[in-house]
């Protein structure tokens, strides 16, 4: 069977894309994602298909970059299709944002292609990773220590803000795509990273899977049985889980409770589940546990004595146990809202309700462009805006809900809620950080997390700020003075 038809055989089997469909195409240029591009359009004209091809380029390998994003336009005109081309600065955004290097480009490509499927009106987005990407992810979740879930491997299907992300090539090896592009005469650009031991994905497809397919030729493949049979397994169970988490927990924003005669019935694969649902539900980032660490709590819920107990579970949640009772609440002290304002050329902002402070530097015309070289925004707790973009008075307040920050690569805007659950910022801290808005109501900073997408600076600007968030914890000293 050839390429073409085994690709559309796995479409058909899991139901990945149907007739008429519109989507995003996402292509880097390498050979894995050309493949894709080819085939779905050799399948196009057949199921109706209408493709947009979406190409990014990070700006991390200058030279290299551009010539693949030529390469991908060249061949997207080829074929008679749009395609879209995003060009970033991920090494400025990863120093604006304090994420390290794979999850910054992540963000903004991920983005990038949300935000061309909004502009073009696609239903999906087209992604080519394979079978030989599923067996080095299985290897990384392993070495790292994981559960079910993580076993699951890389689906083949997800929905992230309305739009399905679809991998049809899952079952897919490289080598049958170098294959398919070296008989069809595609052309393909090859990443000099890629060949990189720095990064712990090349090392484990370098260095580790070759030598323990020493013991197993087939591992590749049995880590991609193992992918499937988990990821059906492990949906089973969530669903049970969260049918049990509907039935019999009481839960509201700030504690959930239940029987612990009840608990003590369920299957321990279950009350595994139901732990995690239930600390994830209150805002505590679940995944971050160990299992040591869960099992203590499994074990507080079910040992017969004592009757009473009391348990710091840390990120200000505590476990109660009164009799049959059992309670996981937060331990939040309602903080005293507060709301200043900060004039243009203030250089100094202390908010006393928590201790913190926020400095300010001004600079206009070629002293910015300066400035903005001897202080690069390193980190979360720094950064620049230009000054002629924002609106004055900014206000500087408690956080409130419904507050909302629009994010670099993002089509719109985001919770603040969820940005701090995204961050991992423990329940105890986020009443402790700080909202900048401009006077238009624009949430612009969350000092300590991320900035937002608004009022970036550039070769333009003409006046820039630079903004410090000095915690009680940290050194009084600041370079500002």
């Amino acid at each position: 069977m050839n390429l073409v038809s085994k690709v559309e055989k796995e479409i058909q089997a899991e139901r990945l894309l149907r007739r008429g469909d519109k989507m995003v195409v996402a292509v880097s240029g390498g050979p894995d994602s050309m493949a894709l591009l080819h085939v779905l359009f050799a399948l196009s004209k057949r199921w109706d298909w209408r493709l947009v091809v979406a190409h990014v380029n990070h700006g991390f390998r200058v030279e290299e970059s551009a010539l693949e994003a030529a390469m991908v336009e060249e061949e997207a005109a080829r074929l008679g299709l749009a395609c879209e081309v995003g060009r970033f600065d991920a090494p400025g955004y990863i120093r604006e944002t304090g994420q390290n290097a794979q999850a910054a480009a992540r963000e903004l490509r991920y983005g990038f292609l949300q935000q061309t499927a909004a502009k073009s009106g696609a239903e999906r987005i087209v992604l080519a990773h394979h079978a030989d990407d599923q067996a080095e992810t299985m290897l990384m979740r392993l070495l790292r220590g994981t559960g079910p879930a993580g076993l699951s491997g890389i689906p083949v299907r997800r929905t992230e803000r309305n739009v399905e992300l679809v991998r049809p090539l899952l079952r897919i090896y490289k080598s049958e795509l170098l294959d398919y592009c070296r008989e069809e005469g595609i052309r393909y650009c090859i990443d000099s990273s890629n060949e990189s031991t720095k990064y712990t994905r090349n090392e484990i497809r370098l260095e580790l899977l070759p030598m323990l397919q020493r013991y197993n030729e087939q591992l590749p493949q049995a880590l991609g049985r193992l992918s499937v049979m988990m990821a059906a397994e492990n949906d089973f169970v969530e669903r049970q889980a969260a049918a049990l988490f509907e039935q019999c927990v009481a839960a509201e924003s700030d504690f959930a409770e239940w029987s612990r005669n009840w608990f003590a019935g369920v299957h321990v694969a279950l009350q595994r589940r139901l732990i995690k649902l239930i600390l994830n539900y209150l805002s505590f980032d679940a995944d971050s546990m160990d299992f040591l660490k869960l099992e203590q709590m499994r074990d507080a819920i079910l040992r017969p004595e004592p009757s009473n107990l009391h348990i710091d579970i840390g990120q200000s949640l505590v476990l109660t146990r009164e009799y049959d009772r059992i309670k996981l609440h937060t331990l939040f002290v309602p903080p005293i809202p507060y709301r200043y304002v900060l004039q243009r050329n203030e250089r100094r902002l202390t908010i006393t309700e928590t201790g913190a402070v926020i400095e300010c530097a001004w600079f206009e015309g070629d002293a910015a462009a300066a400035a903005m070289k001897a202080l690069p925004a390193d980190g979360r707790d720094a950064a620049w805006f230009d000054a002629g973009q924002l609106t004055f008075p900014l206000t500087v307040r408690s956080r409130a809900d419904g507050d909302r920050m629009t994010l670099f690569g993002l089509n719109g805007s985001k919770k603040v809620k969820d940005i701090f659950i995204d961050a991992k910022i423990p329940p105890s801290r986020r009443t402790q950080i700080p909202v900048v808005a401009d006077d238009r109501g624009r949430v612009v900073w969350l000092p300590g997390v991320r900035r937002s997408s608004h009022a970036l600076v550039s070769a333009a600007t003409q006046a820039a700020v630079y903004m410090r968030l000095c915690t009680p914890e940290a050194d009084a000293s600041s370079v500002l003075r």
